[in-house]
Order: C-alpha cells, then structure tokens, then sequence
C-alpha cells in the first residue's frame, strides 16, 4: 500500500493506492516545512489525514504503508527529515521518501521519459528532467529578480500597465474600481505591506476575464515568451516536448500555446494538478518494482 502525497503552502492532496490502483482521495492543509515546525506538521496529519485514513477498512487491515511526499520547501535534508518525522509519528511507519515539489512535477507530467518540466503557478519554475531525476534547474529567483510568467508577475505586470497608461482607459478604471485600488494603494501593498507576490498574485482574474483585449493578450503572451526565453531555451533540449502543471498554465493554456509556437517550441501536455500523474507513476510498476 502506498500513500503520495503532492503538498503546496496551501493545501495537500493524498491518494491512498493499493494493488496498483487509488482508492481514497484525501485533501488536507498544506505543509511547507520551510515555514511550519515538526510539531506544526505533526498536528496537520494527526488532525487531518489520520480520521479519514482510519476509515478505509484497507488501510486498516494492512500492517504497513509506504509514504512517497513531494512538497514545496522539501529543498535540503534538515527541512525533508522535519516532514519525516512528523508523518513517522503520525503513521508509524519508517518507510517514508520525501522529495520536492519540482520533482513530483516532473515525473507527473514526464512520468519515465525524458522532457522539460513546468510549473506555472502563484510562482514559476522549471527543470530538464531524464525519467527519474531532475539533471538540471535554471533557478526561478522569485517575483522580483525571476517567476517569469507566474500569477505574481503577470499582477505586477498588470498593475504597471495599467499605472502608467499601456492599457485602455476602460479597462484601466474597470480593474481599479473592481479591486478597490489607488496608486496610493497599490504602492503601500507592493513596497510596504508583507506577502506582496500574494496581492500581484490575486489580481489575475481580471486577466483571464479581459484576455481577449489586444493590449491584455499581449501582456499574457509576452510574459510566457519570457518563461521560455529566459528559463526553458537554457536546456537547449529542442527537441524535447515541454510540459506544464499549474493554475496559470491550466487557466492560460492557450496563451502559452501561442507563446511556444511563436519560438518554434514544442508543447506537451498541461495539467492543473500533478496528483494523478504521480499515482499513475509510482502505481504503472508492481509495488516491490516501483521507483521511488
């Protein structure tokens, strides 16, 4: 029996499978350990994933489980060991891999075979991926200095634009009376206030809502040119098909599309999440062949 999980800062989804096959779906809060302590985590699966799990009579009726977890902040072994131990307490069992989010990316959306892997979300990120690891990363580096492409660039995209004239005047009052804004406003949230990329960030729907205006298409399609350029161009793969996970990829799939074919690049496949990617990985092998 084998339990994945594929954890943001926001939620977690777990899929308990058997025989091959997933039998419970399970969502809990997320777990970083980048910002949460052993004993914080601890409380999120005691709380959360062991009640559901204790009511599948297969659960129950098996001596052992094995946990494969792939989470955002599983970047070095001092944060993977703070998950490790927490999910050891919680569900007695030594039998626990933990990777980062990135790589559960990668052998969602690759599964065995060698590609290019995409995750365009509240931030942004890439790797060239052989079929089981993660060979090389072009750093995101965040909403500031990188996130090319990202729900916190795109805002911050969008707020720029429209504070300094590139956008319709229509459009321009419609965004700022529909999210309440001023200069005034946006500056304070930007350049004052914590968790900035997370305000960029919730400003994208307006986006998606006006994607048809020319001057908005051209800010959803120059900013994937971007990702591209500056992140997927350095794995000098092009023969590769380049795949995607993630809100802005799902929610912009079009966009991105026209992006790649305008560089001649190759799109794969874009999903919204990679948990069912990963069930369908770690479960295509007989569980005592299965990688890890």
């Amino acid at each position: 029996m084998i339990l994945i999980a594929d954890s943001g800062s926001t939620k977690t989804d777990w899929r308990l499978c058997y025989q091959g096959a997933a039998i419970q779906s399970i969502q809990t809060q997320g777990i970083n350990p980048y910002h949460q302590t052993e004993e914080a985590i601890e409380q999120v699966l005691a709380e959360e994933l062991l009640p559901q799990l204790i009511q599948n009579p297969e659960f129950t009726s098996q001596h052992s489980v094995e946990v494969i977890f792939y989470g955002s902040g599983c970047a070095n072994e001092t944060a993977c060991n703070r998950v490790k131990e927490a999910i050891l307490k919680t569900l007695c069992t030594d039998n626990i891999t933990i990777h980062s989010d990135l790589l559960g990316a990668a052998r969602a959306l690759c599964g065995h075979e060698e590609g290019i892997a995409c995750v365009l979300g509240t931030g942004s990120n890439s790797c060239l991926y052989n079929g089981k690891e993660i060979i090389a990363n072009v750093p995101p580096l965040g909403y500031i200095l990188g996130d090319e492409g990202s729900s916190a660039v795109l805002g911050r995209r969008l707020v720029g634009d429209c504070l300094k004239n590139q956008l319709p005047e229509a459009i321009r009052n419609e965004f700022l009376s529909e999210y309440e804004l001023t200069q005034e406003i946006i500056l304070e949230r930007v350049y004052r206030q914590p968790l900035a990329n997370r305000f960029l960030a919730s400003l994208t729907p307006f986006l998606s809502k006006h994607r048809d205006v020319p001057e908005i298409h051209t800010l959803l399609v120059e900013s994937f040119v971007d990702f591209f350029v500056r992140n997927v161009k350095q794995y000098r793969r092009p023969w590769l098909p380049i795949h995607f996970v993630g809100s802005i990829a799902n929610a912009f799939n079009s966009e991105v599309k026209e992006a790649a074919e305008s560089l001649g690049m190759e799109l794969g496949s874009i999903l919204q999440s990679p948990i069912e990617g990963l069930v369908k990985y770690h479960c295509s092998y007989p569980p005592q062949l299965h990688l890890k």
